[in-house]
């Protein structure tokens, strides 16, 4: 059984096929994973040197160097080092064959349709070998491999950065702006107002506080400090749930933290209704802005 099903070279910057292995196989997952392939290949400027696509018979490997990726499809019970061994193998056939001025100036697909002749011959001394024909070789990708593992890529990484490439997801890495939101509910109008009696209350105790604080009593800096900040988490939180950003997740849970540690500090400046009441707020607040989801887009049919 061939351990080795499908090689692929192709240019980095723009995923442009330049050579491919001829295979005979209808295997069904193997032409799944060469539509996965041609994915990955889309997305190469944004993923690691070195990389692993895991499937459930047959996995993907890769590696990039010089602008060149190369890529193969094989079975899943071929170790690792062998696969990578190949794909070195593959890289310092092609090299020695095309430089990086041809490579670059490529302008149509398959432009050296001729190399699939080396690949075909590698391919098949890999599958009735076992491995390479110097075990040395072998043994120094073992090591490089301990050193540097390769890198396990899912499929939903392969999207994003795809959609990343092609410049779909620039908006939404950014401010929020142009990245429609679902409408607002009355659940999110009432964690709003909410959330503003909040942030007001903590602003009008921590300006009065320091008036007291810096006549009297400098030791209750900490209260101001522990109200303002409570103050700007909650306007933060307004403003995760009115606006998209990246990290809403991370920002949200890291805002409701710093709220309920505030209001934990604050305990006997307040009484117990009234931490609960904060810290309820907070809490309902960010779980509306965990599920408020993106707006979908109808295809615009101009482009």
């Amino acid at each position: 059984m061939s351990l080795i099903l499908f090689a692929f070279v192709v240019r980095v910057r723009d995923g442009l096929p330049l050579s491919a292995s001829t295979d005979f196989e209808h295997n069904r997952e193997l032409q799944e994973r060469k539509q996965q392939l041609r994915k990955i290949s889309k997305a190469l400027g944004l993923l690691p040197d070195r990389g692993t696509v895991k499937g459930h018979d047959l996995n993907i490997y890769f590696v990039s160097s010089e602008g060149v990726s190369y890529m193969t499809v094989c079975h899943c019970s071929l170790p690792v080092a062998t696969a990578f061994c190949f794909l070195e193998d593959l890289r310092w056939e092609f090299t020695a064959c095309f430089n990086s001025t041809v490579v670059a100036l490529a302008a149509r697909p398959y432009p050296f349709l001729e190399f699939d002749s080396t690949i075909q011959k590698l391919k098949q001394h890999y599958n009735q070998s076992g491995g390479p024909a110097l075990q040395v070789t072998l043994a120094e990708v073992q090591e490089d491999l301990k050193l540097h593992p390769p890198q396990v890529i899912t499929l939903d990484e392969v999207e994003l950065s795809n959609g990343t490439a092609n410049g779909h997801m620039e908006q939404a890495a950014g401010s929020g702006q142009n990245v429609r939101l679902e409408p607002v509910t009355a659940p999110g109008i009432l964690s709003l107002v909410l959330n503003i009696m909040c942030a007001s209350l903590n602003l009008i105790r921590g300006v009065h506080l320091i008036e007291y604080t810096f006549q009297d009593d400098y030791e209750g800096i900490w209260n101001v400090v522990a109200f303002l900040l409570a103050f700007v988490c909650c306007v933060f939180q307004c403003h995760l749930y009115l606006f998209h950003s990246s990290w809403k997740k991370q920002k949200s849970l890291t805002l409701l933290s710093v709220i309920i540690l505030c209001n934990f500090y604050l305990f006997g400046m307040r009484n117990m209704w009234q931490l609960l009441f904060h810290m309820s707020v907070a809490s309902f607040s960010t779980v509306l802005i965990l599920t408020r989801k993106l707006q979908h887009r109808t295809i615009d049919c101009g482009v």
